[in-house]
């Protein structure tokens, strides 16, 4: 079921109660529990496209929070949807938009294969995006604006956040 867009009231009511902490230097582990508050039921996923973060709320004051590369200049989405479906080890067909600029991608990319940028775990979204791990080639992405609109994570904490959430996850992306 769809989960209305996120209310520009309800967004800047985010942004004042403080729950968009200041982007810090990578910490040394990718995931850390940090504080946060705002009005988010424990369990929900929110997304900061400028912070690069995606926070798991905890609802007890805190969150888990997770370094992520996001959608690109004219790539990045927002508002509210769920987690569709969870896969393992996903074999990955490259959507129009990414054949049309890199034409030379093989149709499918097997799921062993290390060019396969979907990593470890996939948290599907409703239509072409998902939260998801990445290749060893594009560790380096993470924290950057990169993606064709998914939010790619480091395959350890994907797997993290995987074994944390369930299908119907509510998700809010916010710029």
């Amino acid at each position: 079921m769809p989960v209305p867009p996120l209310s520009s009231t309800l967004l800047r009511a985010a942004l004042v109660a403080g729950i968009l902490l200041p982007a810090a230097a990578p910490p040394a582990m990718a995931a850390e529990r940090v504080a946060f508050a705002g009005p988010f039921p424990p369990g929900e996923i929110v997304i900061s496209q400028s912070e690069r973060r995606l926070y798991l709320v905890e609802g007890d004051g805190t969150a888990i929070r997770y370094r992520v590369a996001v959608g690109k200049a004219g790539k990045q989405w927002t508002g509210r949807t769920r987690i569709e479906a969870k896969y393992q080890r996903v074999a990955w067909s490259p959507p129009r938009s990414v054949k049309r600029d890199r034409p030379w991608l093989p149709d499918v990319i097997e799921a062993d294969d290390p060019a396969n940028p979907m990593g470890a775990r996939v948290l599907s979204l409703p239509g072409e995006y998902a939260i998801h791990g990445t290749s060893a080639s594009m560790r380096s992405s993470i924290g950057t604006a990169a993606s064709y609109g998914c939010i790619r994570m480091l395959n350890e904490d994907i797997i993290d956040l995987y074994e944390r959430v369930r299908v119907g996850t509510p998700v809010t992306v916010i710029r």
